[in-house]
């Protein structure tokens, strides 16, 4: 397919998808823009309009419920994701109960691999090209089975295609294998999930799967330990593939397969309260416990509560939220209780809470890892995401793993795994000689730092090329205080450091990095 390049950022993005900047009445560029470039633009008029009402023309376009839209601040934003990955060349597999062809998976091309059902001993399964229009046994039946897997699948890969950009996954620009596990009679087993797996292990290396999300759970065990999901597991983690599963919401010591599994990343969750602020994260009352061989679970805690998912096309939740936000437009506030009570964002987003979406939101962080280093395997994607992760206040070891999900540093710690140096890849660094900046970026021209020490003045402080791919600073002696940085590539395009999570924002809808310097 053609592409062009992106307006701000000069990615090669298809015309379709940079078109849609056009939209917004605000939009300045005569070129278009790429999701990524187009969400920071969209957030900044957000914020500027401040938090009790949006600004005209976004309304006229889309018309978003001013509090509710900040009620649900973009996932990619409130995990500090690097801007630079979406999954690229990756594919995921989400195992759910059912699936729908959402437009934010298909439009304005099609990212859908393959569906399959491995309800059955002989799994069918269906191939479709980029160009397809993917279609399966009863893919249109706005039935509450398909309701689950449309959002565990758009909340990881979906790139907000109804939303302008504004409500994308992590990996926004992954390929997807969605497989349903639920049967005729609305059961999810524990041979379907295994199933599944095993079917994996057999076709996933020739749809490049190298990630799978499971926001289910199968039939519980008396005894951890020679269930066959468990073996399934553990069989396609030795081939390769990384697996994330949901713990579970009700807050029990209890662990039921496939979050049972030795090596399967199982995954807690937290409430952040959509904020940037790591103070603000308490944890969500998930599952926990040990796997056979006596590992805690979880291994690490995500989002739960206040994540953008898409409301099912054709349901009875869909046609009311498309008539309350149809009132509102013509100026009818009555039916505000409403959509607070339904949980409505915009006529095609809505508020969902569970492990089972933070589990595909760390899938989509793995295969932004992936994008930034192919080479890592299941182990070293486990190894990154624990030594990068924020420990959340309050909570105990046994009930959040090693912390908290931060996307940006382990993409950064991702991308550090490539080269032989990787103890020098923090940033920023404290030196004999000062205060020290470095990034990973194999695309730019050239590197500077910028910040407050002195009133953000250009060119700001030079990055040299250590070697392909890193850039690092020379050592700067600062006074003690507070200082906010950002990374200026090649002359044009700025960007938060991905390997430091302490932000803040910057005044015009993006973030700042923040350090300080102590007295000694």
């Amino acid at each position: 397919m053609a592409t062009t390049a992106c307006s701000i950022c000069q990615r090669a993005t298809p015309p379709d998808t940079l078109a849609q900047a056009h939209s917004y009445a605000f939009w300045r560029r005569a070129d278009g823009a790429c999701p990524a470039c187009l969400q920071q633009s969209l957030l900044r008029t957000l914020l500027e309009s401040g938090e009790a009402a949006l600004h005209e023309s976004i309304q006229r376009v889309w018309p978003l419920d001013a509090e509710a839209a900040f009620g649900a601040l973009p996932t990619l934003l409130r995990l500090h994701a690097d801007p630079r990955f979406a999954g690229r060349g990756v594919t995921i597999a989400l195992l759910d109960s059912g699936f729908y062809p959402h437009a934010d998976l298909v439009r304005p091309m099609n990212r859908i691999r393959a569906w399959a059902d491995a309800t059955v001993e002989h799994v069918p399964y269906l191939l479709f090209s980029r160009e397809h229009e993917p279609r399966w046994p009863g893919w249109n039946a706005s039935a509450e089975s398909q309701w689950h897997g449309t959002m565990t699948s758009v909340v990881a890969a979906g790139n907000g295609f109804l939303s302008h950009g504004l409500y994308r996954g992590l990996a926004s620009e992954a390929q997807l294998v969605l497989i349903q596990v639920r049967d005729a009679e609305g059961h999810i087993s524990s041979e379907s999930i295994a199933r599944a797996l095993a079917w994996l292990k057999k076709v996933g290396p020739a749809l490049g799967v190298r990630v799978v999300s499971m926001s289910v759970s199968g039939d519980p065990v008396e005894h951890l330990g020679g269930n066959p999901v468990d073996a399934a597991a553990e069989a396609l983690i030795d081939s390769g593939v990384s697996l994330v599963a949901a713990a579970g919401n009700s807050g029990e010591r209890q662990l039921i397969p496939p979050a049972t599994s030795p090596r399967v990343l199982t995954i807690g969750g937290i409430d952040d309260h959509s904020s940037f602020s790591h103070e603000e994260i308490r944890l969500w009352h998930s599952n926990y416990g040990q796997s056979a061989e006596g590992l805690p679970k979880p291994e690490l805690v995500a989002p739960s509560l206040w994540v953008a998912a898409p409301v099912l096309p054709g349901t009875s939740v869909g046609r009311e939220a498309a008539e309350l936000f149809a009132r509102r437009a013509r100026g009818d506030s009555s039916g505000g209780s409403r959509i607070s009570e339904m949980r409505l964002i915009t006529p095609h987003y809505q508020h969902a809470e569970g492990t089972s979406f933070a589990a595909p939101i760390v899938a989509s962080a793995v295969a932004c890892m992936l994008e930034a280093n192919s080479s890592l395997t299941p182990v070293l994607v486990r190894d990154v995401l624990r030594a990068t992760a924020h420990p959340v206040p309050g909570a105990s070891v046994e009930r959040q793993g090693a912390g908290a999900l931060d996307a940006g540093r382990a993409v950064a710690g991702a991308m550090a795994e490539r080269h032989t140096g990787a103890a020098g890849f923090r940033s920023p660094e404290i030196t004999p000689g000062g205060m020290r900046f470095a990034l990973h970026d194999h695309d730019a021209r050239s590197v500077s730092v910028l910040g407050s020490w002195d009133a953000w003045q250009s060119p700001g402080l030079a990055a040299a090329r250590t070697e392909d791919g890193v850039w690092q600073t020379a050592s700067m002696k600062l006074a003690p205080g507070n200082y906010t940085y950002k990374f200026l590539l090649d002359g044009t395009r700025w960007l938060d450091d991905p390997a430091n999570p302490a932000k803040a924002h910057d005044g015009l809808g993006g973030l700042n990095s923040v350090f300080r310097v102590a007295r000694r």
